[in-house]
C-alpha cells in the first residue's frame, strides 16, 4: 500500500478471483470492459487490474499458490456481485452485447434509498467467462426522497 501522504492511495480491499484460462479472461476484463493489466507475473499466470479506481486481481487456478476452500464449481463466486463504477455503463453494456455476451439483467435505472436522500444509478449485470457476476453502474448523483 502506498503512503497515504506521499503516494497514491491504494483500495483497502481487492478481490483476487481464480480462474478457469487467464487470457481469456483478460480479453472480457480488459477488451470488453475497460480495465487494464497494473502488472502481471506470466509465470504464475497472475494479473492485477485496474479500471479507474476499481482493483481486481486474476490468477489462474491450477497454477502458482492458490487458495481454495472447496470445489471450484460453476458459475464461480456465487452469491456475490461485484459493483464497478464507470463513467458510461451504457458503453459497457453495448460493448458486451456486440461481442455476443449475454447479460445477466439489462440496463435499467434505479433508485436506492440512503436515508433521507436517494442515490441513482443506471446499471446491468454480466457474468465474466467463469460466471463471477459483475454489477456495472453509472451515478446518476442523488435527490431528496420521494414518499
Amino acid at each position: 500500500m502506498a503512503d497515504r501522504e506521499t503516494g497514491p492511495v491504494e483500495p483497502d480491499l481487492v478481490p483476487e478471483l481464480l480462474v478457469t484460462d487467464l487470457d481469456r479472461s483478460l480479453r472480457f476484463w480488459c477488451d470488453l470492459c475497460g480495465f487494464a493489466v497494473r502488472y502481471a507475473r506470466p509465470e504464475e499466470r497472475f494479473a492485477y487490474l485496474v479500471g479507474g479506481s476499481a482493483h481486481v486481481m486474476l490468477e489462474q487456478a491450477g497454477v502458482g499458490r492458490n487458495w481454495v476452500t472447496g470445489a471450484l464449481d460453476r458459475p464461480l463466486g456465487r452469491g456475490v456481485n461485484l459493483q464497478i463504477s464507470v463513467p458510461d455503463s451504457t458503453a459497457v453494456a453495448d460493448r458486451l452485447v456486440r461481442a455476443g455476451i449475454p447479460l445477466f439483467m439489462q440496463p435499467e435505472t434505479r433508485w436506492y434509498r440512503v436515508g433521507d436522500e436517494e442515490a441513482g444509478v443506471t446499471q446491468f449485470l454480466v457474468q465474466d467467462p467463469d460466471g463471477y457476476l459483475l454489477r456495472f453502474q453509472t451515478s446518476l448523483g442523488r435527490r431528496r426522497r420521494t414518499a
